[in-house]
């Protein structure tokens, strides 16, 4: 951020505007971490660093003087507000004040960085950590107000207004204490967790280790138990069964019977709703028959059954203990919402000082509850001799609650070390008894340190999913961490928290290596969660039809029970738009990087793509491993990015730099898979440092088509690589790559082979120059197999091409210059999504490139027609071959195209002429029997 100082041409005004602003999930191209990403135009103030802004920095540390503690690249505390003392610009000051408005909603964070937008004068990157996203971004758009009014006063702008706003939107989005204890802890043990919905509810862990808790309720819970413990009269009557102290009790349904059963009883009672909890419509002490008249309505509201209980008031104090896995963890001395006087001040001053401290807030959001003052707490208040104008004598106390709740604004007490075994003792049979395992026993005796059977007590009440805060956060005490067992039930020590994660993506091959991947380990028995470009699948069945290569898709898979291992196709869109969808992959495979998708988003070059693309390397830990091609000078070079270790692959032939590469890396200990020439062909290798494995033949993988699909043999390598790197046995590798072919039903839309009419049909999604090169070095090496076989001339080659209308011209047109070296005739289509072209544009510039590469006279293509919808292409493509022929379709919709393909073939065979003229490689398409081929479209929707 040090430049030359600017000299302003004009006065400064409020020009700071953000442009766009991103959330990533994920690691990201800025950040290992979660971040939010701002774009923001400093407009004029671009010539106003904050040394030519008079008095800003001292008006902003007013406000804000938690800005001091702010060490920015000066290392120190203090080094931001120099920064600002010497000049420094107003993006990078956005930066800070977001980060310190989030600090003063609890959100612990420090990480942030500002950068310029290359090429686009006063507009910045802003990066910003966060923890929560709405808060991140209401902390943004507050900080993008303030530094404006700060330049120029907004009229009506109260900063002080705005903070209260903002932090009451913190407060709404924030977990609760409990929730917050329980995350810490899991945070601390490295377990992934994944915020459900906008409430508490939260996954620890992943896939089939999956654990969800709500606030102390967790997936362990017992319905049944937590239904018990909201009947106080049943849960009285299994404790008293149990040899347990409870009050007397008695269950009424109107007033008349609740008088009646006091008088059975005996007054003093209790009259309190049978299902109610934080101590609502709880009424005590109630010493006559007109209390109870009225008392019985208070607890008739709160109760949700409309039943009522009235039982034996038992006098002493109240304490809870927390049972978590049958086992006491803390114990807290709870006491109710009171003042104490000063001689001063009244009573309603008191509870307003008392209510002013910063630790009280409404309801659960902080630790400590403000104090209500109600219709009751005005006439308890009365019932001591006071009123709320009152001046009570210096360290009277006043009541204001009789019930000793957290949530009426009680305080606590910890305990914990105090009580008498036998006390323990009782509360752990109680929760046993229930059945809960996080259960919060409500003891009310003289002093928990005696033992209740001698000197008197009961249990007034066991409560499911018991608060945390009078623990964790005790008024008076020690605070017991008690997050630790709770964490402990859903992942004991030692048991597995994550999914092993594997990651891939590249230019041209991600989809095709991503489903090898998911074959090899279905064959172990896993049940694997796959996302790719077709879709969402799990355990080989497609739940989601879309594009699900985003960070979506994958927190998708990582929130099904039933996955075990899960393999990511990571787009570069997804990485641009969200970062990815989890934390880190224990391994990363990237296949290649070529242009595609190149002046998009401000990716304009290779390099600049390749920076993407590396994200998933660099979400790799120490422990994990990085399969990389070597073969390619951009993927090569992510190896610098990578903490955990390098699994290279590579087509290259012994004695080039890139095998000398690898040889030096495999001395070294590495790892890498290669290709050996033997006797018998072209062998694919293991290598561990001076360890070498042979795997299986490339000739002899179906997906390889003989060894002629030189792309297939890349992605069998990255794949083989990548299963060994996650501890495959070898002989299931090669059993996996020997049984994965390119049928429809393994790998719809890629390189699926079939004979129509006796010409051969190869549907594919190649898209790109890059894909078109090898897709093109397959067609011709295929051809002159199928050539040699048949003994024959020349095998006629018809492709039908197409591609996205988001990329740049220059792309589109290279597109058709590349595919006329290997067709004769060439089909030019639209795809159904045009992305902001006319009909027929993208073909135009296709069919531009074709002619370029005609001109320049190293085409084989000699016949080009445009036919925009995809199905009529295909019509066309099929008219023009003849049996012997090469088809290569280049598809957009692959269930559209092969059910045009399977309604030529049930032609051909009505009419007894469909030739089979070489072979067909995808005998799960092409079936003699109508049963079979009506089948596939319905088994093309599902593959």
């Amino acid at each position: 951020m040090d430049r030359a100082r600017p000299t302003p041409s004009a006065p400064a005004r409020p020009e700071l505007r953000v442009v766009s602003q991103r959330v990533y999930r994920g690691p990201n191209v800025w950040s290992y971490d979660q971040a939010v990403h701002l774009v923001v135009d400093l407009g004029i103030l671009e010539e106003y660093p904050t040394d030519l802004l008079p008095g800003f920095t001292e008006r902003l540390m007013e406000l804000l003087p938690g800005l001091h503690h702010h060490t920015c690249s000066v290392g120190t505390p203090g080094g931001f507000v120099k920064r600002m003392t010497d000049g420094t610009w107003l993006g990078h000051v956005t930066e800070h004040v977001a980060l310190q408005l989030q600090q003063e909603a609890g959100h612990d964070l420090r990480r942030g960085k500002t950068r310029s937008v290359r090429g686009k004068r006063g507009q910045y990157n802003i990066i910003l950590g966060y923890l929560d996203e709405t808060v991140a971004l209401a902390a943004c758009a507050l900080a993008v107000r303030l530094v404006n009014h700060l330049v120029r006063a907004e009229e009506g702008f109260d900063f002080a207004e705005e903070l209260d706003a903002f932090l009451r939107v913190a407060q709404r989005q924030a977990f609760g204490p409990s929730t917050m204890a329980i995350l810490e802890e899991a945070v601390a043990r490295d377990i992934p967790w994944q915020r459900l919905n906008r409430g508490s509810l939260v996954q620890l862990g992943q896939g089939v280790h999956a654990k969800r808790f709500r606030a102390t309720m967790t997936g362990l819970t017992s319905a049944l138990a937590v239904d018990i413990a909201s009947d106080k009269d049943l849960t009285g009557q299994l404790l008293a069964s149990a040899g347990l102290p409870v009050p007397k009790a008695e269950l009424v349904g109107d007033v008349e019977a609740a008088v009646e059963a006091a008088r059975g009883i005996g007054y003093p009672v209790v009259v309190k709703p049978l299902d109610g909890n934080h101590g609502r419509g709880v009424c005590l002490d109630l010493r006559d028959e007109a209390a109870v008249r009225d008392a019985y309505p208070v607890a008739e509201r709160e109760s949700r059954r409309g039943h009522v209980l009235v039982e034996s008031f038992v006098t002493g104090k109240d304490y809870r203990c927390l049972i978590i896995g049958g086992r006491m963890q803390a114990i807290a001395e709870r006491v109710p919402a009171h003042v104490v006087g000063d001689g001063q001040h009244t009573v309603a001053e008191l509870v307003e000082r008392t209510n002013a401290d910063p630790r009280r807030g409404v309801g659960h959001e902080k630790v400590l509850t403000k104090i209500k003052v109600d219709d009751a707490a005005v006439e308890l208040v009365h019932a001591q001799g006071h009123e709320m104008d009152s001046v009570p004598a210096r360290d009277e106390v006043i009541k204001l609650a009789l019930t000793a709740n957290m949530s009426t604004g009680g305080i606590s007490i910890d305990r914990t070390w105090d009580a008498h075994p036998d006390n323990v003792d009782i509360a752990e049979e109680a929760a046993r008894v229930i059945g809960l395992d996080v259960a919060g026993i409500d003891f009310i005796c003289a002093d928990i340190t005696e033992p209740v059977r001698e000197t008197g007590g009961a249990i007034c009440e066991v409560n499911a999913a018991p608060g945390f805060r009078m623990h964790t956060h005790p008024t008076i005490g020690e605070p017991q961490f008690i997050a630790k067992p709770v964490v402990d039930l859903l992942f004991p020590p030692g048991s597995p928290s994550r999914v092993p994660i594997v990651a891939v993506t590249g230019t041209n091959g991600k989809t095709t290596t991503s489903r090898m991947i998911a074959h090899i380990f279905k064959g172990l028995g896993r049940k694997v969660g796959m996302t790719s470009t077709d879709g969402v699948v799990i355990d080989e069945r497609l739940v989601i039809k879309a594009d699900a290569s985003g960070p979506r898709s994958a927190r998708m898979v990582l929130q099904n029970p039933r996955v075990d291992l899960a393999v990511m196709e990571v787009a570069r869109g997804g990485i641009l738009r969200e970062g990815l969808g989890y934390d880190r992959n224990d391994v990363a495979v990237v296949t290649n990087v070529a242009n595609d998708h190149l002046g998009m988003k401000g990716i304009d070059t290779l390099e600049q793509l390749a920076a993407v693309k590396r994200v998933v390397v660099e979400a790799v830990p120490r422990d994990g491993f990085a399969v990389l091609n070597a073969d390619d000078p951009h993927v090569r070079a992510m190896r610098r990015r990578c903490s955990g270790s390098i699994v290279w692959f590579s087509l290259a032939a012994p004695g080039s730099e890139e095998r000398t590469m690898i040889d030096e890396h495999c001395r070294r200990g590495g790892r890498a898979v290669v290709l050996e020439e033997t006797e018998r062909g072209e062998m694919i290798v293991i290598r561990q440092g001076r360890r070498s494995m042979q795997l299986a033949f490339t000739h002899l993988l179906p997906s390889t088509f003989e060894g002629t699909a030189r792309m297939n043999v890349a992605n069998a390598l990255a794949a083989a690589g990548a299963a060994f790197a996650l501890g495959a046995p070898l002989q299931e590798i090669r059993q996996g790559l020997r049984t994965f072919t390119t049928s429809y039903y393994l790998s719809p839309g890629r390189m699926n082979l079939m004979t129509v009419r006796g010409a051969q049909v190869i549907v594919d999604y190649c898209h790109n120059a890059a894909g078109m090169r090898m897709l093109g070095d397959f067609a011709q090496r295929y051809a002159d197999q199928l050539q040699e076989r048949a003994h024959r001339g020349p095998v006629r080659r018809i492709g039908m091409i197409a591609t996205a209308g988001d990329r740049r011209d220059e792309d589109i047109m290279e597109l058709g210059s590349v595919a006329a070296k290997y067709f004769d005739t060439i089909l030019v289509r639209d795809d159904d999504n045009l992305r902001r072209r006319e009909p027929g544009e993208q073909a135009d510039l296709v069919a531009q490139g074709i002619r370029q590469s005609q001109e320049a006279g190293d085409a084989r293509c000699t016949s080009v027609e445009i036919i925009l919808d995809e199905r009529d292409a295909t019509d066309r493509a099929m008219q023009l071959a003849r049996p012997g022929d090469l088809v290569v379709l280049c598809v957009d919709k692959h269930a559209g195209v092969m059910e045009r393909l399977e309604q030529h073939t049930k032609q051909a065979i009505s009419r007894g002429d469909n030739e089979q003229d070489g072979p067909a490689y995808d005998p799960d398409f092409v079936r003699k029997d109508d049963e079979a081929a009506a089948a596939a479209p319905e088994g093309a929707a599902r593959a």
